[in-house]
């Protein structure tokens, strides 16, 4: 009879860390909850050594349901790529729901344009609120300091809130409000870091300070 694990059980160390489990304080550790799998070592005539240990996953429970964004849902989501003017982020959770697939979003910061550079046509001008609405989603406070490369690092796990649906490619996310920002986040050491202030992760094995935008912790 296969073993039942719930988030946060320690798994065999005889085997590899795969899909619904990942390595904490040195332990290989279940993500999710549910039997486990392992899946034999994978091997190829070129080098059978490849990886002479089997790999153990946690499987999602079998559903006819996708569980998709909605606007107003709170979500989780790993930061993907930073560019000037946005975040790129998978959302992985959907309110208490773990989605089946990946969706993708985005963080913007856009700069607000002025009504003088714009021709006041009904469509332009809605387009001027849309903008004005969406000017800074990363913070409430301190709009004109925000960076985006000082707010999300690639791998990032952030609270986020879907704002619109967006384009057809992309939610629109907002992180302006005190409960929602990176709540899990690594240093370029590669630790895992925990919150000092409203803007500041510490890395607790090198003492160095990165700027984030922390979500409040619950």
């Amino acid at each position: 009879m296969a073993t039942i694990y719930l988030p946060g059980n320690a798994l065999p160390e005889s085997a590899v860390p795969g899909p619904g489990t990942h390595h904490f304080d040195h332990k290989l550790t279940a993500s999710l909850a549910g039997p486990s799998v392992e899946v034999p070592a994978a091997t190829n005539s070129t080098s059978p050594t490849l990886n002479s240990k089997p790999s153990i996953t946690i499987p999602l429970p079998p559903s006819n349901h996708q569980q998709q964004p909605t606007v107003d849902a709170i979500v989780l989501c790993r930061v993907t790529r930073i560019q000037s003017r946005q975040a790129n982020v998978s959302i992985l959770v959907v309110g208490d729901a773990v989605c089946r697939g990946e969706w993708a979003g985005v963080v913007r910061y856009v700069e607000l344009w002025g009504k003088e550079n714009v021709e006041m046509t009904w469509a332009k001008e809605f387009t001027l609120i849309s903008m004005a609405y969406s000017v800074q989603d990363i913070r409430a406070t301190e709009k004109d300091k925000v960076k985006v490369g000082e707010s999300f690092r690639p791998g990032d796990i952030v609270r986020a809130q879907v704002i619109s649906l967006g384009d057809q490619s992309n939610y629109y996310l907002s992180t302006a409000s005190n409960h929602l920002g990176v709540v899990m986040a690594a240093s370029e050491a590669g630790n895992a870091m925990y919150p000092v202030s409203w803007k500041q992760f510490k890395d607790p094995i090198t003492g160095d300070l990165e700027r984030r935008k922390v979500a409040k912790p619950f």
